[in-house]
């Protein structure tokens, strides 16, 4: 008898190499843009362009006022005054002239002291002193008439011959080479100023200028999905001669 020996098998198997998928478009946002910072205000009285001193080392600008004697700050702090005696005109500065003038008369020998130790020193110098020293006093006269902070001159101005009324004339030279300073601010924050101005126009202008970032768009592929293949099934003969004939 032959022996038929069918094969009843469940047999599936199914390959799958790994398909991967289509690749993913992924949009990166561009950069968050913070707004430009606020433009550096022009001070009051300036204008692009302008010409003032350059900054020093120790942050200071160098003025007629800088690295004097005594008798040199007495006889600056008297020029300064008479600028303010003749170009101030607000009306808080009506009585200027008259303290002015009466400062002169309370201080005539402290002033006149410094007149004559400051053409000394000049004449120390050799050379044609005289020339020098002149052409020193026009600059300083110049110097305290700039009208871009004329405001801010008159009002320090009204406020040292408000309280030079009171001092001794022995005490006048230690008073001006205090009070000098007072005199010779308004022009330095205005340099100041104007140089923080100046400085910040540079970024400003760079950042108005910068091309706009595009957005940046990135490629990414998705992992390959792989699908193990199944296990073959276990397969089953039946031995038809054991059922019987």
């Amino acid at each position: 008898m032959v022996r038929i020996r069918p094969l009843i098998a469940a047999a599936a198997t199914i390959a799958l190499a790994g398909c991967a998928s289509q690749p993913k478009i992924a949009v990166t946002p561009p950069p968050v843009m913070m707004a430009p910072p606020v433009r550096a205000a022009m001070p009051e009285g300036g204008y692009p362009g302008m010409a003032i001193p350059a900054m020093l080392a120790d942050g200071s600008y160098q003025t007629p006022n800088r690295a004097l004697s005594a008798a040199a700050a007495t006889w600056h702090l008297r020029a300064a005054l008479n600028v303010a005696a003749l170009a101030c005109r607000r009306p808080e500065d009506a009585g200027l002239v008259d303290r002015y003038n009466a400062m002169l008369t309370a201080q005539k020998t402290a002033l006149a002291s410094a007149q004559t130790a400051l053409a000394a020193e000049y004449r120390a110098g050799g050379g044609d002193w005289q020339d020098r020293y002149d052409d020193a006093m026009t600059r300083l006269y110049n110097y305290f008439s700039q009208s871009f902070v004329r405001d801010r001159f008159c009002a320090a101005a009204a406020q040292t011959l408000g309280e030079v009324a009171t001092v001794e004339p022995a005490a006048f030279a230690t008073f001006a080479s205090q009070h000098l300073a007072s005199l010779d601010r308004p022009f330095t924050d205005f340099y100041r100023a104007y140089d923080a101005w100046r400085t910040a126009q540079m970024p400003v202008q760079q950042m108005a200028m910068a091309p706009r970032m595009q957005p940046v768009i990135a490629t990414v592929a998705t992992p390959a999905t792989v699908v193990a293949e199944p296990k073959a099934a276990p397969r089953l003969e039946i031995d038809l001669s054991n059922l019987g004939d």
